[in-house]
Formats: structure tokens, sequence, C-alpha cells
């Protein structure tokens, strides 16, 4: 292995944002999010990857980072197996994937910025654009912030947009039929519950949304009830697709949403799934199911592999996301015609951290 392609140095830092405006959806609150961003250099090159966790995850990065120094850059697969094999006895699930998945895009993106390319172009394109849908219409929201919301992304062409339901069932049909009188015709309207009903309950209320020709039900009921998102992908209207698989951290989640036939499209979230591969490979088990894919959340770090894979839908444009990510970065592209499309001239995922203007933010 030739020197110049070794790994030399691995930085860890976090990050906590405060929202704009409290937020909350049908299960959770909050007010603030926190990034830990990882930075591997190499090759005469630095790398960029970063995780939205607890920041206990830096701790865990830093840690199990270390056994990456020395390694080839180029053998990522091997550096994978590596940060695996270093959170066996804690488990692999939960923070310590997370804390793999920002060291795992770090080192996509300095291979890439090694060999001179970008990143879509390593993994293989198969589009140069990547559909979004708006999303948050969070449960704090009022109306009026609700539809100043999905008016702005309208004036942006976005054509799918998404909502929070599930923290006042009994409220959410009025709060559909606003958003709907706001969006008009020619746009899909998106519910996510976040598991926050039970399965009669998420029956009921899809029967009312597809009055509103809700297209999308993500976590009606919990990730972990397949057989109640089975029920509702068997049982619910014709024409909405059940999603989840946001909170999948390993390969065998995802296999079991697709065994059960839990889901009509799968997400993953990079940030949360082992980094860009774990994401391919959830990408190619839905391959194999046959089953569409959809990217949750982080829309700047999804855009290129978004672009590589074959049987991805569409990236979720998550309100706080898109924000911290144009806080913090250079290299974000506009969105046109309701899409991303990746900078194939520029090398790597082509962000350039802005690290005078994020210090404000950094914990640690």
């Amino acid at each position: 292995m030739h020197a110049q392609f070794r790994i030399e140095k691995v930085d860890i830092s976090t990050y906590e944002v405060p929202t704009d405006a409290p937020e909350s959806d049908g299960t959770f609150e909050w007010k603030s999010t926190t990034m830990i961003l990882a930075r591997i250099q190499g090759g005469g090159c630095r790398g960029i990857g970063y995780s939205y966790t607890d920041r206990s995850a830096a701790e865990l990065a830093r840690h199990v980072s270390a056994r990456l120094v020395g390694r080839d850059l180029m053998d990522i697969e091997g550096a994978h197996c590596c940060l695996a094999i270093a959170v066996r006895n804690i488990g692999r699930a939960g923070v310590a994937s997370t804390a793999i998945s920002a060291l795992d895009t770090a080192l996509w993106d300095l291979k890439a910025r090694v060999l001179g390319v970008s990143l879509v172009a390593l993994l293989g394109g198969v589009r140069d654009r990547l559909p979004i849908y708006g999303s948050g219409g969070f449960t704090s929201y009022s109306d009026e912030q609700l539809a100043e919301q999905f008016r702005g992304w309208a004036e942006q062409g976005i054509r799918m947009m998404k909502m929070k339901v599930g923290r006042e069932p009994d409220r959410d049909p009025h709060r559909v039929r606003r958003a709907c009188d706001v969006i008009g015709s020619g746009v899909q309207l998106f519910v996510d519950a976040n598991g926050a009903l039970s399965r009669k309950e998420a029956l009921r209320l899809a029967d009312i949304f597809a009055e509103s020709d809700v297209r999308w039900f993500e976590e009606p009921v919990s990730s972990d009830d397949l057989a109640g998102l089975r029920l509702l992908r068997d049982s619910g209207p014709a024409g909405m697709d059940i999603s989840a698989g946001e909170y999948a951290y390993t390969l065998d989640d995802f296999r079991r949403l697709l065994e059960a036939g839990a889901v009509d499209v799968l997400q993953a979230d990079a940030t949360r799934c082992a980094g860009i591969t774990g994401f391919l490979k959830a990408a190619a088990l839905c391959e194999a199911f046959h089953v569409p894919l959809s990217s949750h959340c982080a829309p700047a770090l999804h855009l290129h592999p978004g672009c590589a894979v074959g049987p991805m839908r569409h990236a979720e444009y998550f309100h706080d996301h898109v924000r911290i990510e144009r806080m913090f970065f250079d290299g974000i592209p506009p969105v046109r015609e309701g899409a991303l499309r990746p900078d194939r001239s520029s090398p790597g995922n082509g962000l350039i951290f802005k690290e005078a203007d994020a210090a404000q933010y950094r914990v640690n």
C-alpha cells in the first residue's frame, strides 16, 4: 500500500443548533438538533461526514476512529467492517451506528476527493436529479405557520409536502384539510405519525386522510410493530403508501421490514444506518424485494448516493437539516423544479465546511 493512500488523521466535533421555533411530532418534542462532524485526512485531502444524533456518539466515534489511522483509505469496506467489530460488545444499533455513519460517510467523501471525482461518479450515477419532498409541518405549528411553510416550498417548485400528525389525532383531519387548502391541486400531501397511533386509530385516520388525497402515511404505528404496518399496508386506502425504516440501523432491520411486507416504500437514513455503505446495502435489499427506497432527512448527505441507486424514489427535504446544512456548508445545490442535482464538477460530495460560521454552535 502506497503511503499516500493511508488514513492519517480523524477529527470529530459536535455542534448543537437551536431550532428556529419549538418543534414536535406525534411522540417527541425538541428545541435543538445535534450534529457530529467527522473529518478524515489522507492522500492530501480531507473527507467530510456527519450524523444527526446525540452528543454521546461523538466520544464513541473518537474512540473507534483510532482503528482507522494507518489503513488504506481506498478500502472502505474493510474500514467499515473494522468499525463494526469495534462496537461488537456494546451493540451496533443506535448510538454506535450513528457514530459509524459519520465516519463511513467521511471515508466515501475522502476517497472521491483523492481520486478527483464527484461522489456520484465514484458510486456510479443512475440519475442526474433527485426529487425531494418538503418535510416539516410540525404538530407544534399553528395553522398559519403550517401554511407559510407549505407556501415557501411551493415557491421553490416542490410538488410533494409532508406534515406531522398523531399528537392530537382528533385535530389532525382539520390540519390536513388546512394543508390541502394551501397547496391546492397538483401537489401530493404526505403525513407522518412517528409511530404515535394504535392500529385501529391509524386505520380510521387513513380513511379520513384519503378523502384529502393523502398519498403517503409514514410510521402510522411503531416501526417495531411489523404486523401493524402490514395491516395498514393491506387494509389501508388504495393509493396511500405506507412507509417506515428511518429507525433501521442494521441490514437485518431493513430485511425484517421487507420480509414482513410491512412497507410500500422503505426509508433509509445514512446518518443512522452506518453511513453510505449501509445505505447502499439497504438499496440492494430494496432492489431484491422490488420495493422503492426513500432517504430520511439530511438531504445534502443523501444527494450523491441517492442519485447512484436504482430503487430511489425521492429524498426528504427536512426543514431542520436544510437550515443547518445551509448554515454549515458551502456547495449546497439549489432546489430546481422540485429536485436537487449533484455537482459533478466538484470532487467528493462537493461540500465545504464553514468552520467559522459553525464555531458558535460547537459544544466539543
